[in-house]
Formats: structure tokens, C-alpha cells, sequence
């Protein structure tokens, strides 16, 4: 059991803990932002969205680059941690596939303006892309591979292939506000049963 320094004071355990919701926090408001006014939205913006002043961001972002990674890779590990759970509660694993697709689609529009602000530094952003592939490759597969077993699709649909394809189909969406590449993906989708 962690001991406290001084009466009143939050064992450090506890500070860990709320630290870590207070970035969670961060991250999700960070990146609702990034896909409502893009990734040079004020900060101010993301502050409030968040309900913590300028200088909480500041301190656990030091800058625009350290925050626009940390929500790559806060929206990667959620896509990530979501297969399986969709997998063990969904009616079935197509149903789960297709709730994961649409987790996957929403990254995508974020990822999109994301990407964009990386390219400048393309060593790390080579990096969040392999990233980004380790981490979600797998999952896609094993909801294709539930799927496939359940007879709901017919089996040979690669992970990687289909991520590619769902990410061509959502690229255009920031230029085009008439174009809602979910419409698509659900064509794709019923292609694989």
C-alpha cells in the first residue's frame, strides 16, 4: 500500500492515476478537435473541449508535434484494444468486423489531417505508420478470420488488403464534403459475404 509524505497528500500512485485519466482526456479532446477544425485548430479550442487551461496541455504536450503523435497513437491503441472486446460482446463476429470497420473508418478521418502534419518529418513518421500496422494488422485479421469461420464471409480476405482498400475509400473526405466514404465501405463490406 503506497504511503503518503505529508497528512492530506495524494499517495503517488493516486497522481499516476488521475495524470493518466487527465491525458486520456487530453487525447480525446485533441482529436474530436482535429476532426472538426483539423490539426491546426487553437489549442485554446482543444483546452476547452477538454475543460482544462492552456497550461495542462502544455505541460504534458510541450508542442503541436508531441500532442498530434500522442493522438495517433491514443486513437491506434483504442482501434487495437476495441477488436477483441467487440469480438467477446458483439451478437456475431461480422458484427463485430463491422462495428470495428467503423472504429476504423473514424481513425482514418482523423488519421488523414494527422498524416498530413507528420509528413515533414518522415523518419518518425515511417515509424507511426509501423506503428500503426503492428498494432492493427493483427486485429483486423483475427475479426476476418471469426468471421470467416463463422461462415458470415467468405474466408481469403486479407487484413492488410482490406485496411488499404477501407483507407483509399476514406481519402477525399476533407475535400469534398458532399462524399461519405462510408457508403463505400458498406458496398465493400457486403462484397465479402
Amino acid at each position: 500500500m503506497p504511503t503518503t509524505g505529508q497528512p492530506g497528500e495524494v499517495p503517488a500512485r493516486g497522481k499516476r492515476a488521475d495524470a493518466q485519466r487527465n491525458q486520456e482526456t487530453l487525447l480525446a479532446a485533441a482529436a474530436a478537435v482535429f476532426v472538426t477544425s483539423g490539426v491546426d485548430a487553437p489549442i485554446r479550442e482543444i483546452a476547452a473541449k477538454a475543460g482544462v487551461g492552456l497550461g495542462t496541455i502544455y505541460r504534458h504536450f510541450p508542442n503541436r508535434a508531441d500532442l498530434v503523435v500522442a493522438v495517433y497513437r491514443h486513437q491506434v491503441e483504442a482501434c487495437a484494444e476495441a477488436g477483441p472486446s467487440l469480438l467477446a460482446s458483439a451478437n456475431s463476429p461480422l458484427s463485430a468486423l463491422r462495428q470495428w470497420i467503423d472504429l476504423f473508418v473514424d481513425f482514418l478521418v482523423t488519421k488523414h489531417g494527422l498524416a498530413n502534419a507528420m509528413q515533414s518529418d518522415s523518419s518518425g513518421f515511417d515509424a507511426l505508420h509501423a506503428y500503426f500496422l503492428d498494432r492493427l494488422v493483427p486485429v483486423c485479421a483475427q475479426l476476418l478470420e471469426a468471421a470467416a469461420n463463422a461462415g458470415e464471409i467468405r474466408p481469403g480476405t486479407h487484413a492488410y488488403e482490406l485496411m488499404r482498400g477501407i483507407g483509399n475509400l476514406c481519402i477525399g473526405r476533407d475535400s469534398d464534403p458532399r462524399y461519405d466514404p462510408r457508403r463505400l465501405v458498406e458496398l465493400l463490406l457486403r462484397g465479402l459475404t
